[in-house]
């Protein structure tokens, strides 16, 4: 049980698990993304500072706010279950913690997703424009579709079925 539990009578989710539990496996996983997420968006930070930004055709500068927007935009919904958690530690609301950080982590993943798409869209369009760079965004996007999204939703399909 965790630690609000005497308050509230909860403590373990649908699947029977302890809702304290889930929460520090879903913060564990984030410390696994975080940082790619902080090496892409520091790598996009440093873009607009080399020379060669200024050469970026009207398409280019999109899919690059495209990219670095996204990229802000995962970092904030990856990083704020922890600060949820610290803020709200011991409050015995772990149930709502783990719904809400939960959601936020599948959106930061998806605003992820996005800003890797426009990524590779602009370094593929910057060494190989036209057809290649199109093949290439269009894999990297059903990679990140399918393995990220599509994967887990066939799957939960199959059990609801089953």
């Amino acid at each position: 049980m965790t630690r609000g539990d005497e308050r509230n009578g909860a403590g373990h989710g649908e699947d029977g698990r302890d809702e304290h539990q889930e929460l520090v496996e879903l913060l564990n996983e984030l410390r696994v993304v975080l940082p790619g997420v902080q090496v892409l968006f520091a790598f996009l930070l440093t873009i607009p500072f080399t020379g060669r930004f200024k050469e970026l055709s009207t398409f280019q500068e999109t899919l690059f706010s495209v990219s670095f927007l996204f990229a802000a935009f995962a970092l904030v919904l990856l990083m704020t279950p922890t600060a949820y958690h610290r803020i709200r530690f011991r409050a015995g609301d772990d149930e709502a913690m783990l719904r809400i950080s939960n959601r936020l982590t599948i959106a930061g993943l998806a605003c992820l997703a996005v800003s890797l798409e426009a990524a590779v869209l602009l370094v593929a369009d910057l060494v190989h424009s036209g057809a290649l760079a199109a093949v290439a965004g269009v894999v990297v996007g059903l990679l990140l579709v399918g393995l990220w999204f599509g994967l887990p939703i066939v799957r939960a399909a199959r059990e609801r079925r089953s």
